[in-house]
């Protein structure tokens, strides 16, 4: 595709002569993807580890991240109406900042989506695994990434009907969960009562052990900016998007903030637990017994499924959009199926990474995530300042400078806390993996003498 091609009269081209991604997505559909890649239940996962750090007090920990979260979400909703495309932290930095920025930000980007899925099918693997130790390991991997890449090929109104159903499975078992625990404090266990602020307020409450759990369950947020790259398959995406995007960071940290909130009624300290790492099982059994600890670790599995197919389709949506600026082989990347309307190349390629975790370990896969995570996060605030305080000039007013320098300052400042506390294995990694991606932008811009190409469309107002 010629860079030197107007952009309307590119636009328009690429309109007529090439299939494209199919606008069917509901703001429901949506925010139920969204749910869907934060999975509600990873909450019990890190609960044992946050609440010993925190001294017992997870749900404020909770707080704390849900506040810096939506701050980063607001900046996503800013982004979103002016480019109402399907790139995400990519468009965003790549318009707002820099083509040479953009790139490298949506490199990086990928180390968070391309594994992602990767790791469910690694979780789905070790669950199943633990249930049917005699099957062996690879068909549980080659069957999980089969479902994920069927119902992403034939349509992503498919995939968010499944994970709609997907995520009341999981709700409904946190309602039992809660009633149970209802039940629990009645009898006397925990601190004997269904209400108390103990959970958020106590006299072993001190703020930078809260803050440094704040840290921690932060990362439970990632994926709720995920949502953006369904933006060429939603109606109305500048109006939708958005709220989309607030509405997931929101609806999750409020079930996160509820849910551990009545764990932590039920065990007000980690001391009944005998491995407070991995305490998931040990809650479920302790508060409704053996059947409902299996009904629990079946719903697992369901956690597992529900992101990796949102993560599936989010992926494969950033590679159609850096393909289709020809980043990479546009043939390939930027190809979608006349029928159903799908990146199905794509689909294809990260069910094939997918099924590296016959081999792979889940310590190494998650290390790769959250740096490309962060990276989003940070430039995401960052474009939100140049893009509207800096290069359109909105400074004048107290109101402008509040939503376009102040707001996405706080957002960046929340997620320099995340940097600090970032894994060392997750830092290494991450930086190997952006050196690739600048050595790539070399050779692509021919050592910087011409810009990487892009696919140029009209802005939004905002």
């Amino acid at each position: 595709m010629a860079i030197s091609t107007p952009p309307v009269a590119q636009a328009v081209a690429h309109e007529a002569g090439k299939p494209q991604l199919r606008k069917s997505l509901k703001l429901w559909q949506i925010v139920m993807m969204g749910l869907a890649y934060l999975t509600p239940m990873t909450v019990f996962d890190t609960f044992g580890i946050v609440s010993g750090i925190s001294n017992g007090h997870v749900p404020m920990s909770y707080l704390f991240a849900l506040a810096g979260v939506l701050f980063t979400a607001i900046s996503y909703g800013k982004l979103v109406r002016q480019f109402p495309t399907a790139g995400s932290a990519y468009t965003y930095a790549q318009k707002a900042i820099n083509p040479h920025v953009g790139f490298l930000v949506g490199w990086s980007s990928l180390l968070d989506y391309l594994f992602l899925p990767m790791i469910n099918v690694l979780l789905a693997k070790i669950y199943l695994t633990a249930m049917f130790p005699e099957v062996p390991q690879w068909i549980w991997v080659v069957g999980f990434v089969a479902i994920m890449t069927a119902a992403n090929l034939k349509s992503v109104s498919l995939v968010a009907n499944f994970n709609t159903v997907f995520v009341l499975v999981q709700i409904s078992i946190i309602v039992v969960f809660i009633f149970l625990v209802v039940q629990g404090l009645h009898k006397g266990e925990g601190v004997g009562k269904v209400w108390s602020l103990q959970p958020f307020v106590s006299e072993n409450a001190h703020l930078l052990p809260i803050i440094t759990g704040a840290t921690i369950v932060c990362f439970s947020f990632l994926g709720f900016d995920a949502v953006t790259t369904l933006s060429e398959e939603t109606k109305d995406a500048a109006k939708t998007i958005p709220r989309a995007i607030f509405l997931t960071a929101l609806y999750g940290g409020i079930i996160f903030i509820s849910v551990s909130f009545f764990i932590q009624l039920f065990f007000p300290d980690i001391s009944r637990f005998k491995q407070p790492d991995e305490a998931l099982p040990e809650i479920a059994l302790y508060v409704g017994g053996k059947l409902f600890q299996s009904i629990f670790l079946c719903t697992t599995f369901v956690n597992t499924l529900a992101s990796g197919l949102a993560s599936h389709a989010s992926v494969s949506r950033l590679l159609y959009v850096m393909g289709r600026d020809n980043v990479f082989p546009e043939k390939i990347f930027g190809y979608v199926h006349p029928k159903w309307r799908t990146p199905a190349l794509n689909v294809v390629m990260v069910g094939m990474v997918a099924l590296s975790a016959i081999s792979f370990d889940l310590v190494t896969a998650t290390a790769l995530i959250n740096f490309g995570a962060l990276v989003a996060f940070t430039f995401v605030n960052i474009s939100v300042i140049s893009h509207f305080y800096v290069r359109e000039g909105r400074n004048k007013t107290w109101k402008d400078r509040f939503h376009f320098l102040i707001l996405p300052m706080i957002g960046a400042l929340t997620v320099a806390v995340l940097w600090l506390n970032l894994e060392k294995s997750s830092l290494t990694m991450g930086l190997i993996w952006a050196a690739l991606g600048f050595g790539y932008l070399v050779f692509l811009t021919r050592r910087f003498r011409k810009p990487p190409p892009q696919f140029e469309s009209q802005p939004q107002a905002e």
